[in-house]
């Protein structure tokens, strides 16, 4: 499920930390994990293929399911761009229906570029924005 474009910000800031726990607990799991995608051979016809390991897909579909994924325009919104492509920036600085729709960019995008989503596991960024999502719940 998506959220609406115009009400995503009251929906999102209405969620309990009930309703965040499921995305929350996958901080310690990603924190201890290696390997967040792997080659798959298939010996019938002799190609290969990855696939995501357990945790990127279990992010993927706890998203979808609390829902924190925006329906709207991720490809043109240079703002986004420049926040996931900058491995420095402050995520604390942005607000969580903000970090919402960079996983709504890092997700759709997956869908048309595949490895996107397990490269923003492997470079940190989703932890990071799970994290800064947890310190400002608590921190409100």
């Amino acid at each position: 499920m998506c959220l609406n474009e115009e009400d995503y910000q009251q929906h999102i800031s209405s969620l309990s930390l009930q309703q965040w726990a499921p995305l929350l607990d996958l901080i310690p799991i990603i924190q201890n994990t290696k390997v967040f995608r792997y080659v798959v051979e298939d010996r019938s016809n002799t190609t290969s293929y990855w696939k995501h390991s357990e945790v990127v897909d279990r992010f993927l579909y706890i998203a979808y399911r609390i829902p924190v994924v925006i329906s709207f325009n991720w490809k043109a919104w240079d703002e986004g761009k420049a926040i996931l492509k900058d491995e420095t920036f402050d995520f604390n600085s942005v607000d969580i229906p903000t970090k919402c729709k960079l996983i709504t960019t890092l997700l759709r995008k997956e869908r048309f570029w595949e490895g996107t989503l397990p490269n923003a596991f492997e470079t940190g960024c989703v932890l990071k924005i799970l994290v800064s999502i947890r310190h400002q719940l608590y921190h409100q």
